[in-house]
């Protein structure tokens, strides 16, 4: 939270978590190549649309750039199952990393980069934008199967666009996360506000 691509509202958000009665304690990841697991992602997504990518359907999707989806699902046709396997089970040491340092703490809380985000970051998995946390030595929440919930503070900071902080979450434990997410914004006022098309 003390660099880049952390801001000020990031700061803030984390500042405000000790006047909601949280304790705040540093944990550390291991430095590890959490972006390999894309290729899990990318293989999934190329499964749940097959028959779109088959049938070119994918063809009239509006972005057709090198990192768009379509063809990343074009791509992902190309996979090595060796790659895959490895992919998981790589996966599953992430996870039980996770599963360690949710031992010691109930939530994780990282920066929000999403107007830092490219197109090939933002992925259906559970509905987050998603962009590396703190750095690449970050795993994504999602990837890990951890549930997240995303919290606006657009209005502590005078740049337009989207602003917030990440809050994840342990396994099966959703309602902490929404009882954190729904108390920081209420301290930053923010709990009403909408997208102009909401």
């Amino acid at each position: 939270m003390g660099q880049a691509p952390s801001t000020e509202v990031d700061r803030a958000a984390l500042a405000t978590l000790p006047k909601l009665g949280l304790v705040r304690v540093e944990v550390s990841l291991p430095n590890w190549p959490y972006n390999s697991l894309n290729l899990i992602l990318f293989a999934e997504g190329a499964a749940a649309f097959e028959e779109l990518t088959l049938s070119h359907g994918i063809d009239q999707l509006k972005v057709q750039t090198p990192d768009a989806w379509p063809n990343l699902f074009r791509q992902a046709r190309f996979l090595s199952a060796v790659d895959f396997v490895q992919a998981d089970r790589f996966r599953r040491k992430v996870a039980e990393e996770m599963a360690r340092s949710f031992s010691q703490v109930d939530l994780l809380s990282f920066p929000l980069c999403a107007t830092r985000c490219s197109p090939s970051a933002i992925t259906p998995a559970i509905l987050r934008s998603l962009c590396e946390p703190a750095s690449s030595k970050s795993p994504k929440p999602a990837r890990t199967g951890l549930p997240i919930r995303k919290s606006p503070s657009k209005i502590l900071s005078p740049a337009p666009g989207s602003h917030g902080i990440t809050l994840i979450g342990r396994l099966f434990e959703e309602g902490t996360l929404g009882r954190v997410g729904i108390a920081l914004e209420r301290a930053f006022a923010v709990a009403a506000e909408r997208p102009p098309s909401f």
